[in-house]
């Protein structure tokens, strides 16, 4: 019998991700909170389930879409911008507690690496940086990283994605022609959705449970530079930026997930 994996949240990245393990030989279960995915995720043979998070509790037939899978990817953003008042972490311990009744072995938390501050000094973050973004973004997802972690029902890998880009999708088109952009000479750190879930894959079919990997590609030129030749090469308006202040950010160091998975990053930035 295959092995069953059920994901949370099934968009942009998740979707890709199911019929990505579809493919490679794996039952799916998938959740959405759009009525009109459903239909989505069935035509790509995928066990739909309509599952939403609130304060309260959880929407949905969870029991369900948990039963008889191995490992739960859990791919929800903590959505801050739509809802400022969102009580993620509230949110996400109803969900750890259903994770934790269901017969679930392994999780892939996804998460971000806002997690890290941003600073004049531009340090080099590794995997073993302990988190300390101050947003209120920031500190829910590292208390639910922390949540999910501590979880003796099951192991959990959490995966720190950079900035998502794809081919639908890449900060250039919001940065276009903007005046006065900040931290000109802060590093850029951004993943291809292809490696995004080449990475997943990887970990789910080796079994690499129970550690904390950083995910972005692996040069890192400044803002300036990137952002005014990409502008270029998509036929955008570049952006101006500002060199007043001293410029803040960070580099993400992704050797430990090279060196841990054999993985070779597909998709250039």
């Amino acid at each position: 019998m295959n092995k069953q994996i059920s994901i949370i949240g099934c968009g942009w990245f998740g979707l890709p991700l199911a019929k990505y393990l579809k493919k490679e030989g794996f039952n799916i279960k998938g959740s959405t909170t759009s009525y009109d995915k459903l239909a989505v995720l069935s035509s790509e043979e995928i066990d739909p389930f309509l599952i939403n998070l609130s304060r309260e509790g959880i929407i949905g037939d969870i029991t369900n879409f948990l039963k008889n899978s191995d490992t739960v990817v859990i791919n929800i953003p903590p959505g801050f911008k739509k809802d400022p008042k969102k009580d993620f972490v509230t949110e996400m311990k109803h969900l750890l507690k259903a994770v934790e009744l269901s017969k679930v072995k392994n999780v892939l938390l996804i998460s971000s690496t806002s997690v890290y501050e941003d600073t004049t000094v531009i340090p080099e973050i590794s995997c073993d940086t302990l988190p300390n973004a101050q947003s209120k973004s920031a500190q829910q997802l590292i208390a639910v990283e922390s949540l999910f972690r501590n979880s003796k029902c099951f192991k959990t890998t959490i995966l720190r994605f950079a900035g998502l880009i794809g081919d639908n999708r890449h900060p250039c088109y919001h940065l276009s022609g903007k005046i006065d952009v900040a931290n000109p000479n802060a590093p850029v750190n951004l993943i291809h959705l292809n490696d995004c879930v080449n990475i997943s894959g990887l970990i789910i079919k080796n079994d690499v449970f129970g550690l904390t990997f950083n995910a972005a590609f692996n040069q890192h030129p400044t803002k300036f530079n990137y952002y005014t030749n990409k502008c270029k090469a998509l036929n955008l308006e570049p952006p101006t930026f500002s060199f007043l202040e001293k410029s803040k950010g960070k580099i993400i160091n992704s050797w430990f997930l090279v060196r841990k998975l054999n993985y070779t990053f597909k998709q250039p930035i």
